[in-house]
């Protein structure tokens, strides 16, 4: 079965009350490709989620940004992954690059994030990927893979995880992954799910893409056949994240 290609739109911490509501607008006006084609889920910060999802077309989710890694309690700022569950929203963004640099959550942190979560009934984005340095040093598979590993070592049932390859140089900085740079590591994080995991999880599982993606680089980077979709953020903000999702459309030509 082919992997259904997968468009979040990570808004980060950003928004107000009518900016959300502009954004919605556009959104529940696109022309889009069918949910059969693409899956689209929006993640706004947790305070306009049930604002988000009251208003938004019924063809796509909503995501919270993160869930803290164990049941509610004395964990002032948290959000369990229950209280998400009882508002019903489905996904959740988990180990960005974001959390995992300016927050220090270690890789085995994510991993037990992923698990609980998962173990909850939420579906979880699960992101990975290196720093400028780290690329430099030709050690990006190594520790895409060390990150991978300890997810892979949390989990068993892979159905509801889509994985989200972030080069952390990508983020925000215009600067983005060449199609073929994108391509050659799905490829290799395919291979290391068949080995590591099992070559049915790593032909199912859906690896996308984030890093500075836009209306201008989007068809490119969706026609190389390991990239299952885009995890977006700037760009999720303005209306060419609709020219983003149709980018979908390039699988089935």
């Amino acid at each position: 079965m082919a992997r259904k290609f997968f468009v979040g739109g990570n808004w980060k911490c950003n928004g107000t009350v009518s900016e959300v509501n502009k954004i919605v607008n556009v959104l529940n006006g696109a022309d889009v490709p069918p949910t059969d084609v693409v899956e689209v889920v929006i993640s706004p910060p947790f305070v306009f989620l049930p604002q988000v999802k009251a208003a938004l077309r019924s063809d796509f989710a909503v995501a919270a940004q993160n869930a803290w890694v164990k049941k509610g309690g004395a964990y002032t700022g948290e959000i369990s992954a229950e209280m998400l569950v009882n508002l019903e929203i489905p996904w959740v963004i988990l180990g960005h690059s974001e959390r995992r640099s300016l927050l220090k959550e270690s890789n085995e942190f994510v991993a037990d994030k992923v698990a609980y979560a998962l173990g909850q009934g939420l579906k979880v984005i699960a992101c990975i990927g290196e720093t400028l340095e780290q690329r430099e040093a030709g050690e990006t598979m190594t520790v895409v893979a060390e990150q991978t590993k300890a997810i892979a070592e949390k989990v068993k049932d892979w159905s509801n995880v889509v994985l989200a390859y972030e080069p952390v140089w990508a983020i925000g900085t215009g600067k983005v992954a060449s199609p073929a740079q994108a391509q050659e590591v799905h490829v290799d994080l395919r291979s290391w799910l068949a080995t590591n995991v099992s070559s049915e999880i790593a032909e199912s599982v859906r690896i996308i893409y984030g890093g500075s993606v836009s209306g201008a680089n989007c068809v490119e980077l969706a026609g190389q056949p390991d990239v299952d979709g885009f995890l977006v953020g700037g760009a999720s903000l303005k209306p060419e994240f609709v020219d983003i999702i149709k980018a979908a459309s390039v699988k089935k030509s």
